[in-house]
C-alpha cells in the first residue's frame, strides 16, 4: 500500500523521463543596452519634432508678426514736466506710423535730470529724444553714442540744431540755457529732422 502512495506522489519528477510533457521554451534573448538607448533617443527625436511642428502651427503664431511693442507716454510726460527743472519736449503731429517704444524720466542720472523718449519711425528705425541738464560735454557724447559735430546748423521749429554724424547714430543737437536736447538714432536724416521739428513743450496740468 505504501508503494502505491509513493508512485502517485512523483509523476512530475518522472515526466521528463517518460516524455509525457513538452520541454520548457528558452527565455527570449535580452536586448542590448546600446539598442535600448538608441531606441529611446529616436523616440525623443520624433516627439520633439512633432511638438515643434504643432507649436509652429498653433493659432496666434505669425512668422511675420510685428515685434514692436507700442506704449503710451502722455501720463509720464505730464509727471516729468512737473518735476523737470527745464522745459520738457515731446513730439506732436507725427503720423500713426511713428510709435513710442520707451519712456523714462530720472531726476538723478549721470547726465543730470534726464528725460528719454524712444520711437520707431515708419520703417522701424530708431529715433529717440534725450534731454538733460548736465554738462553738455557729457550729455552730447552719451546721447549721440559718440557721433561727431559736423558744424552744420539746421533751423527747425524756430530752434537752431547742429547736425552730428557717427556710427551707429546720427543726431541733431539743441544746446539750451537750461538743458541740452538730442534727437538721435539709426533713422535716416529726414526722419530725425521730422522728429525734431515735431517737438513741442509739454504744458504741465
Amino acid at each position: 500500500m505504501s508503494s502505491d502512495v509513493t508512485e502517485k506522489s512523483q509523476p512530475a519528477e518522472r515526466a521528463g523521463e517518460t516524455g509525457d510533457t513538452q520541454p520548457t521554451a528558452p527565455p527570449p534573448p535580452k536586448r542590448s543596452k546600446l539598442k535600448s538607448v538608441r531606441d529611446m533617443v529616436l523616440s525623443m527625436a520624433v516627439i520633439t519634432a512633432v511638438s515643434f511642428g504643432l507649436y509652429l502651427l498653433a493659432p496666434g503664431r505669425d512668422a511675420g508678426a510685428d515685434p514692436v511693442k507700442e506704449i503710451g507716454y502722455e501720463t509720464e510726460a505730464d509727471l516729468a514736466a512737473r518735476a523737470a527743472p527745464y522745459e520738457l519736449l515731446v513730439p506732436e503731429g507725427l503720423s500713426e506710423e511713428w510709435r513710442a517704444t520707451s519712456v523714462r524720466y530720472r531726476a538723478t542720472d549721470p547726465l543730470g535730470a534726464t528725460w528719454k523718449l524712444g520711437f520707431t519711425d515708419p520703417d522701424n528705425e530708431f529715433a529717440g529724444l534725450v534731454q538733460a541738464d548736465g554738462d553738455p560735454a557729457t550729455v552730447i557724447p552719451g546721447a549721440t553714442q559718440g557721433a561727431e559735430d559736423t558744424g552744420e546748423s539746421i533751423t527747425l521749429g524756430g530752434r537752431e540744431w547742429t547736425w552730428y554724424e557717427g556710427t551707429p547714430y546720427n543726431a541733431l543737437v539743441l544746446a539750451g540755457d537750461e538743458a541740452t536736447a538730442v534727437v538721435a538714432g539709426t533713422a535716416p536724416r529726414e526722419r530725425l529732422t521730422e522728429f525734431a521739428e515735431a517737438l513741442r513743450p509739454v504744458t504741465a496740468p
